[in-house]
Protein backbone atom coordinates (compact mmCIF):
# COMPACT_ATOMS: atom_id res chain seq x y z
CA UNK A 1 0.00 0.00 0.00
CA UNK A 2 2.86 2.46 -0.72
CA UNK A 3 1.49 5.20 -2.97
CA UNK A 4 -2.25 5.00 -3.22
CA UNK A 5 -3.07 4.85 -6.92
CA UNK A 6 -5.44 7.67 -7.74
CA UNK A 7 -5.16 10.69 -9.95
CA UNK A 8 -3.19 13.52 -8.31
CA UNK A 9 -5.40 15.86 -6.31
CA UNK A 10 -8.42 13.55 -6.75
CA UNK A 11 -9.65 14.57 -3.29
CA UNK A 12 -10.38 18.07 -4.62
CA UNK A 13 -13.27 16.62 -6.63
CA UNK A 14 -14.65 14.70 -3.65
CA UNK A 15 -17.38 16.78 -1.96
CA UNK A 16 -16.90 14.77 1.26
CA UNK A 17 -13.31 16.05 1.65
CA UNK A 18 -13.17 19.54 3.20
CA UNK A 19 -11.04 22.03 1.32
CA UNK A 20 -7.58 22.41 2.83
CA UNK A 21 -4.28 24.07 2.00
CA UNK A 22 -2.49 21.46 -0.08
CA UNK A 23 0.37 23.73 -1.11
CA UNK A 24 2.44 21.85 1.48
CA UNK A 25 2.42 18.17 2.40
CA UNK A 26 -0.17 16.97 4.93
CA UNK A 27 0.64 14.30 7.52
CA UNK A 28 -2.51 12.59 8.89
CA UNK A 29 -1.72 10.69 12.10
CA UNK A 30 -3.38 8.80 14.97
CA UNK A 31 -3.60 11.52 17.61
CA UNK A 32 -4.21 9.16 20.54
CA UNK A 33 -1.31 6.79 19.83
CA UNK A 34 1.76 7.79 21.84
CA UNK A 35 4.11 6.65 19.06
CA UNK A 36 2.11 8.39 16.31
CA UNK A 37 1.49 11.71 18.07
CA UNK A 38 5.09 11.69 19.31
CA UNK A 39 6.22 11.08 15.75
CA UNK A 40 4.12 13.99 14.51
CA UNK A 41 5.61 16.24 17.20
CA UNK A 42 9.09 15.04 16.18
CA UNK A 43 8.35 15.89 12.55
CA UNK A 44 7.09 19.34 13.55
CA UNK A 45 10.30 20.04 15.45
CA UNK A 46 12.53 18.86 12.60
CA UNK A 47 10.55 20.43 9.75
CA UNK A 48 12.27 23.76 10.23
CA UNK A 49 11.02 25.14 6.89
CA UNK A 50 7.35 24.25 7.58
CA UNK A 51 7.09 22.04 4.50
CA UNK A 52 4.13 20.12 5.93
CA UNK A 53 0.97 20.52 7.94
CA UNK A 54 -0.66 18.00 10.23
CA UNK A 55 -4.11 16.74 11.13
CA UNK A 56 -5.29 13.93 13.40
CA UNK A 57 -6.88 10.92 11.70
CA UNK A 58 -10.05 11.40 13.73
CA UNK A 59 -10.54 15.01 12.61
CA UNK A 60 -13.18 15.68 9.94
CA UNK A 61 -10.44 16.24 7.34
CA UNK A 62 -8.54 13.13 8.40
CA UNK A 63 -11.65 10.94 8.33
CA UNK A 64 -12.65 12.27 4.90
CA UNK A 65 -9.20 11.61 3.44
CA UNK A 66 -9.11 8.07 4.85
CA UNK A 67 -12.56 7.42 3.35
CA UNK A 68 -11.54 8.94 0.02
CA UNK A 69 -8.53 6.63 -0.26
CA UNK A 70 -10.43 3.65 1.24
CA UNK A 71 -7.79 3.17 3.93
CA UNK A 72 -8.47 2.10 7.52
CA UNK A 73 -7.16 4.88 9.79
CA UNK A 74 -6.24 2.24 12.36
CA UNK A 75 -3.78 0.54 9.99
CA UNK A 76 -1.57 3.38 8.83
CA UNK A 77 -1.01 7.12 8.62
CA UNK A 78 -1.56 9.09 5.41
CA UNK A 79 0.89 11.47 3.81
CA UNK A 80 -0.58 13.70 1.13
CA UNK A 81 2.20 15.30 -0.95
CA UNK A 82 1.83 17.02 -4.30
CA UNK A 83 -1.71 15.68 -4.53
CA UNK A 84 -0.73 12.04 -4.02
CA UNK A 85 -1.29 9.85 -0.96
CA UNK A 86 1.39 7.64 0.58
CA UNK A 87 1.39 5.19 3.48
CA UNK A 88 3.77 2.77 5.23
CA UNK A 89 7.44 2.78 4.24
CA UNK A 90 6.93 4.63 0.94
CA UNK A 91 5.42 7.48 2.94
CA UNK A 92 8.42 7.64 5.25
CA UNK A 93 10.78 7.72 2.29
CA UNK A 94 8.73 10.57 0.83
CA UNK A 95 8.85 12.35 4.21
CA UNK A 96 12.65 12.19 4.12
CA UNK A 97 12.61 13.83 0.69
CA UNK A 98 10.25 16.56 1.94
CA UNK A 99 12.37 17.29 5.02
CA UNK A 100 15.51 17.48 2.87
CA UNK A 101 18.99 18.02 4.24
CA UNK A 102 20.51 15.12 6.14
CA UNK A 103 17.14 13.33 6.08
CA UNK A 104 17.85 12.44 2.44
CA UNK A 105 20.39 9.89 3.70
CA UNK A 106 17.56 7.81 5.22
CA UNK A 107 16.19 7.29 1.73
CA UNK A 108 18.91 4.65 1.37
CA UNK A 109 16.39 2.34 3.06
CA UNK A 110 14.82 2.11 -0.39
CA UNK A 111 17.43 -0.51 -1.27
CA UNK A 112 15.52 -2.92 0.97
CA UNK A 113 12.59 -4.64 -0.72
CA UNK A 114 9.39 -2.72 -0.13
CA UNK A 115 7.66 -5.88 1.13
CA UNK A 116 10.25 -6.17 3.92
CA UNK A 117 9.97 -2.49 4.86
CA UNK A 118 6.18 -2.65 4.90
CA UNK A 119 6.15 -5.90 6.90
CA UNK A 120 8.22 -4.23 9.63
CA UNK A 121 5.93 -1.20 9.53
CA UNK A 122 2.82 -3.41 9.83
CA UNK A 123 4.19 -5.22 12.89
CA UNK A 124 4.83 -1.95 14.73
CA UNK A 125 1.49 -0.44 13.61
CA UNK A 126 -0.44 -3.50 14.74
CA UNK A 127 1.10 -3.43 18.24
CA UNK A 128 1.58 0.32 18.74
CA UNK A 129 -1.04 0.75 21.48
CA UNK A 130 0.22 -2.24 23.46
CA UNK A 131 3.90 -1.29 23.12
CA UNK A 132 3.68 2.51 23.36
CA UNK A 133 0.26 3.29 24.87
CA UNK A 134 -2.48 5.83 24.26
CA UNK A 135 -3.05 9.42 25.32
CA UNK A 136 -6.35 11.21 25.78
CA UNK A 137 -5.21 14.28 23.84
CA UNK A 138 -2.48 15.31 21.44
CA UNK A 139 0.73 16.56 23.04
CA UNK A 140 1.02 20.19 24.09
CA UNK A 141 2.13 22.21 21.10
CA UNK A 142 3.84 25.54 20.68
CA UNK A 143 1.77 28.27 18.99
CA UNK A 144 3.82 27.75 15.79
CA UNK A 145 3.10 24.01 15.83
CA UNK A 146 -0.59 24.55 16.62
CA UNK A 147 -0.83 26.83 13.55
CA UNK A 148 0.25 23.87 11.39
CA UNK A 149 -2.62 21.65 12.57
CA UNK A 150 -5.45 21.59 10.05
Amino acid sequence: MPELRRAPYSYRDDPAVPAFDDSTALFVFDGVCVLCSGGAAFLMRHDRHARMNFTPARSPLGQALYAHYAVDWNETYLLIAEGRAYTASAGYLRLCAILGGAWHCLRLAAILPEDWRDAAYTIVARHRYRWFGRVAHCALLTPEQRARLL
